[in-house]
């Protein structure tokens, strides 16, 4: 069925979407988990087995569970301020091409936001592309934040902080504490092995393989940041 134009949106998505759609794609969900599990991995990783008793066990999970809500909320608002400075970029490049009368700086703002396009699109079509812009409804005037926004906000939080509650359980029901770190070293190893498949299909490489690779990477990363005093 086809249907008459809609008024732009800026963000991409109708109200019927934004109900049911979640706002976070695989690759960002998969980097906000590895996110709080590398800052989970540093508390438990810096826990002397052979000295640490249940006080000590206690205090560094309060600890490790402050400092990902913490940094769950940091990365929440970085995640809205990089949401509005992309719309606000967009919305540049929209206003400035709808009202360009040069072809060659219309091409060159479109340029900014998508350069394969434009680098094969030509001054007649882009001009024809300007017309039908100019015959939707004005633009706004600066672009607004929505409901969505501050969803993928609390998205963003809840991944971080919810990262370490797999990594933390075997140190609450286990009470031998290098059975317990090496219990939850194990956790570890395969959420991110999970997390790899994951990000593997969702940029159509082999899940296998990234997820290896996300192993790794994860193990690099703990040893850098503990290394530097993190």
């Amino acid at each position: 069925m086809t249907t008459a134009h809609a008024p732009l949106r800026l963000d991409g998505i109708d109200e019927a979407d934004r109900r049911w759609r979640p706002v976070l794609d695989p690759v960002e969900r998969t980097a906000e988990v590895l996110f709080g599990l590398i800052m989970v991995l540093t508390f438990t990783g810096s826990l002397s087995i052979a000295e640490a008793g249940r006080n000590d066990i206690r205090e560094m999970l309060i600890a490790a569970l402050g400092c990902n809500l913490a940094w769950g909320i940091i990365d929440g608002a970085l995640y809205v301020m990089s949401t509005l400075a992309e719309r606000s970029r967009n919305l540049r490049v929209y206003r400035g091409v709808r009202e360009a009368t040069d072809m060659v700086h219309a091409r060159d703002l479109l340029a900014t936001v998508a350069p394969v396009i434009a680098s094969v699109v030509q001054p007649d079509e882009l001009r024809r592309i300007r017309e039908r812009l100019n015959e939707l409804p004005p633009p706004p005037e600066r672009a607004q934040l929505n409901a969505s926004d501050w969803k993928g906000a609390l998205e963003v939080c809840v991944l971080v902080f919810l990262s370490i509650g797999p990594v933390a359980v075997p140190f609450m029901i286990i009470e031998d504490p290098s059975t317990a770190l090496r219990a939850s070293n194990a956790v570890a190893v395969v959420m991110l092995f999970v997390a790899g498949a994951a990000y593997g299909r969702a940029i159509g490489r082999r899940p296998w393989v990234i997820a290896v690779s996300m192993v790794l990477l994860g193990v690099v990363l703990v040893a850098v940041t503990m290394a530097l005093g993190g």
